[in-house]
């Protein structure tokens, strides 16, 4: 375990995460974080460079950090942990291996842990997979989102949906100015009443689905305010740009910076405390550190660790010190 650097809000340790947690933040911080989000290795069936596990073996692994998880945890504090789907090798099935792990983290007899919320991170520009049956022999459609899922240790965790507001759609603006709409009882047997929806509250509520890039250009996609920010802001992308201009292979599954500013801000407070035990890149402690929140990290790989440093050249954040 080594300390590599730390910022104004957090700081990043090199080592397996088990070994930062046992040698440091079991004794610093336990029953203290506010929010773990992270990206782990998924559970695929062919090792990749970035270090994922396979079968039984990811299980294991996987299960293992339950009651790590729910030890650091506040008491109203949430886990959210984005995992894509997962395939049988050689086969045109789709395994149960991510849903396996998902069970046996949720049922671990000692860590108090249970499903709050599932949400799908949709990306239709995501390159055909698996692509011996979806481009090749042409039996299957493209696998093109993952999941998230909001896991807590009691069964209300912070959160406060007001904060993640969407921007309101058409129809919605125009109801808000003629002050009227058609009220009364629907087929659904719910009952419309004549001032139900004609307070203005900034936005709509959030939905538990985040489609990245829209499939129809002329088609507005309506994702919460903060999520947008950090999707169409042009110091996001500065990491890549920085990347190219090094030379530098990025994480190739990095934590897209929207959905980490929508759980960070969905669920924490500012100067609260966020950790990523699965850092890659570091995407959460840069968001973090945008959104005034405190934040630890842990990556395994010294090239992704030195990658990470350059987040934190983004000249975004010397215009915030300016302001």
């Amino acid at each position: 375990m080594e300390r590599i650097y730390t910022t104004k809000k957090g700081e990043l340790f090199l080592g397996n995460f088990t070994e930062v947690y046992s040698e440091y933040l079991k004794e610093h911080y336990e029953n203290k974080i506010q929010l773990i989000i992270t990206s782990p290795p998924f559970p695929l069936n062919n090792k990749k460079r970035y270090g994922n596990l396979t079968g039984e073996e990811y299980l294991k692994w996987f299960e293992s950090f339950a009651p790590i998880f729910s030890s650091l945890l506040k008491e109203n504090g949430s886990l959210v942990i984005e995992i894509g789907n997962v395939w049988e090798k050689n086969r045109p099935v789709q395994s149960l291996l991510h849903l396996e792990a998902l069970m046996n983290l949720v049922r671990h007899p000692y860590a108090n842990l249970r499903l709050i919320q599932e949400f799908i991170v949709y990306n239709p520009s995501r390159l055909p997979s698996p692509a011996q049956w979806v481009t090749v022999n042409r039996i299957r459609t493209i696998d093109s989102y993952t999941h998230v899922w909001w896991i807590a240790k009691s069964d209300f965790p912070k959160a406060d949906n007001r904060k993640v507001l969407r921007p309101y759609s058409s129809s919605m603006k125009n109801l808000l100015k003629r002050k009227k709409y058609n009220s009364g009882k629907r087929p659904s047997e719910h009952y419309i009443g004549e001032k139900s929806f004609l307070k203005n509250n900034g936005g709509s509520i959030a939905h538990n689905f985040f489609e990245m890039k829209p499939l129809d250009e002329k088609r507005e996609v309506r994702l919460p305010y903060n999520v947008l920010s950090f999707s169409n802001s042009s110091s996001n992308d500065y990491f890549l740009k920085r990347c190219r201009e090094l030379g530098i292979k990025p994480h190739p599954a990095r934590m897209h910076p929207g959905v980490a500013a929508f759980f960070i801000e969905f669920l924490t407070d500012e100067n609260d405390l966020v950790l990523d035990p699965f850092a890659g890149s570091n995407t959460t402690g840069y968001v973090a550190e945008m959104l005034n929140r405190r934040w630890i990290a842990c990556e395994l790989k010294k090239e992704y660790v030195e990658q990470s440093k350059i987040r934190f050249e983004d000249p975004i954040f010397a215009q915030k010190e300016e302001v």
